[in-house]
């Protein structure tokens, strides 16, 4: 057969359904492979948003995304994605094309070394020189992508290469199974939880796996030691839990710094570097010097990286449901646990959060935001947010129910993600409520693909907080005590701008017509864009002081 059937039939052996991005003349044959099989192509406006949905796709079902882009200009477009991806332990696959390697009548025209451009943001990048090894290539990237940790890999197949004839076969997965903890680390864990005045479990990144989030729910309810999430670790465990302290949605300073601060054992399920910590470990300022401020379990499938604020006691490595299991099975409540303080924390934060719920000024008030959006979405809905301040609020304010129903990226944290994530999401759940939440900023980084949502006839809803400014920046610049200064722009007519692609417009004209405006929306199948003008100007006084000084008082 043709080596661009045998690519396509490799990948049609790994379960892909989709294929997201934008072809050119290099990946012709590809393209004609596509045509006579069962994978659709998701034709995109631009190849960043093609990353992001194969990115969030990987994201959500835990099989590599697959995109696909030209050469030079085309490949070039999918770094964004990679590091989103990369950073994210997002599993994608991106295939780029190239010109004839064999020989050439083109110079250097349009050529970069993309291998060479990809290396740093993937976990593996290969060109394929010859037909007959596309089997094991696409076998491979596609292992090292799912494999723990997640992340991106990379194919380049050059067009001489594509067309080229091959008796080569499919290779097909071969089971495996993931190792588990040493039964000697495991009960170390036991002990030292059993022997702790006041444990805490803090839920990370690397625990937002399907089966991780059942045993860690099973966890809680037996042993009734609270717990805290990162922002990418939110919703593992139910947030409506009375168990459950916040999110670590502010660096420092918040009410659940407080509850840390309570903690003498801090139980670290999925910690990843990439996400700010939201406790540090630093030598010298313990109770006795040279001694740590925690103690520290780190439990996830691969070994810490030890810096100078986190250097865990004990490590507990291997496939991390199996070891939550182990642990929970083995351990008993016991008496001498006091989570007094923690639920002291717990509870004036849950009074903090009820504030500005019923708040009626207009522009609308971040926390009304939250809250409105909360009563709208159902308990499995999904929210894909972008990048902006408007994050902090829905990480701190809005109870994730389940894992993954709020798509946040707090790794690269990359504008523009917002509404190709949403759009991801509502293929892998097409029966699910779907929203995408953007700044005006990072939605005008990827409106294009408004057209690519009409054009699938999806039902989809998207929220655009606007404040005509780069809000995040803007707030930071006054907490620093900079001068407002070069952060301004105008925005087009949303509504106007949304018909214009053939979606539904909308404009709120007071905090009142949001909640009905929502479920309008969500009841009607058609692209919904609305237009939310949006108050951040109580952002450095509630965020960066009053939050801060308030649980500080605790």
């Amino acid at each position: 057969m043709k080596a661009s059937d045998l690519f396509v039939k490799s990948l049609e052996a790994e379960g892909v359904e989709y294929i997201f991005g934008i072809p050119g003349e290099e990946n012709l044959d590809v393209l004609d492979s596509l045509s006579r099989s069962p994978i659709k192509l998701i034709l995109t406006r631009h190849e960043q948003a093609a990353g992001f949905m194969a990115a969030t796709y990987g994201r959500l079902t835990g099989q590599a995304g697959v995109c696909m882009a030209t050469l030079g200009p085309g490949a070039t477009n999918f770094v964004t994605a990679a590091a989103y991806a990369q950073l994210g332990a997002m599993p994608m696959m991106m295939i780029t094309g190239q010109k004839p390697i064999k020989s050439s009548k083109q110079g250097h025209f349009q050529i970069v070394d993309i291998v060479d451009m990809m290396r740093p943001i993937t976990k593996y990048t290969r060109q394929i020189v010859s037909a007959d090894t596309i089997p094991s290539r696409v076998r491979e990237a596609f292992r090292q992508a799912e494999l723990e940790r997640p992340g991106a890999v990379h194919l380049e197949l050059p067009e001489d290469i594509a067309s080229d004839p091959t008796d080569s076969q499919v290779m097909h997965e071969s089971a495996h199974r993931r190792p588990v903890a040493e039964e000697k680390s495991i009960r170390r864990a036991v002990a030292m939880i059993a022997e702790a005045k006041s444990p805490l479990l803090l839920v990370g990144a690397g625990a937002n796996r399907k089966l991780t989030s059942r045993v860690l729910r099973k966890f809680v309810a037996k042993t009734g030691i609270p717990f805290v999430a990162t922002q990418m670790g939110k919703g593992v465990i139910d947030e409506r839990d009375p168990l459950s302290l916040g999110n670590a949605a502010l660096s420092s300073g918040d009410f659940i710094h407080r509850a840390i601060d309570a903690a003498d054992l801090i139980i670290n399920v999925g910690h990843d570097v990439v996400e700010k910590p939201p406790f540090f470990m630093q030598q010298g300022v313990g109770d006795q010097a040279g001694q740590p401020t925690h103690t520290v379990i780190h439990i996830n499938f691969n070994a810490a990286e030890v810096d100078p604020v986190y250097f865990p006691q004990v490590e507990v490595i291997g496939d991390v449901a199996n070891a939550v299991w182990e642990i929970c099975e083995r351990l008993e409540p016991q008496s001498h646990w006091d989570f007094s303080r923690m639920m002291t924390v717990r509870n004036a934060l849950e009074s903090q959060i009820l504030e500005g719920n019923d708040d009626e000024r207009f522009p609308v008030y971040p926390q009304r935001v939250v809250a409105d959006v909360r009563k709208v979405m159902a308990g499995d809905g999904i929210l894909a947010l972008d990048n902006g301040v408007y994050k902090i609020w829905f990480a701190r304010n809005y109870k994730a129910h389940f894992p993954n129903t709020v798509l946040l990226d707090n790794a690269l944290a990359s504008m523009g993600a917002g509404l190709p994530s949403a759009m991801a999401a509502r293929l892998v759940y097409p029966e699910r409520m779907v929203m995408a939440i953007c700044g005006d900023g990072g939605f005008m980084m990827n409106s294009q693909e408004l057209e690519t949502a009409v054009r699938l006839n999806m039902h989809l809803v998207v929220l655009i907080l606007n404040d005509n400014a780069y809000g995040m920046i803007k707030w930071k610049q006054a907490g620093m005590g900079f001068k407002t200064f070069g952060l301004d722009y105008g925005n087009p007519d949303f509504v106007q701008y949304a018909e214009s692609y053939g979606a539904k417009g909308h404009r709120v004209e007071s905090a009142a017509d949001l909640v009905p405006l929502l479920r309008k929306c969500h009841a009607e199948p058609a692209v919904h864009v609305i237009d939310l003008p949006i108050d951040y100007s109580d952002n450095d006084r509630i965020l960066n002081r009053e939050i801060k000084e308030r649980a500080a008082a605790l």
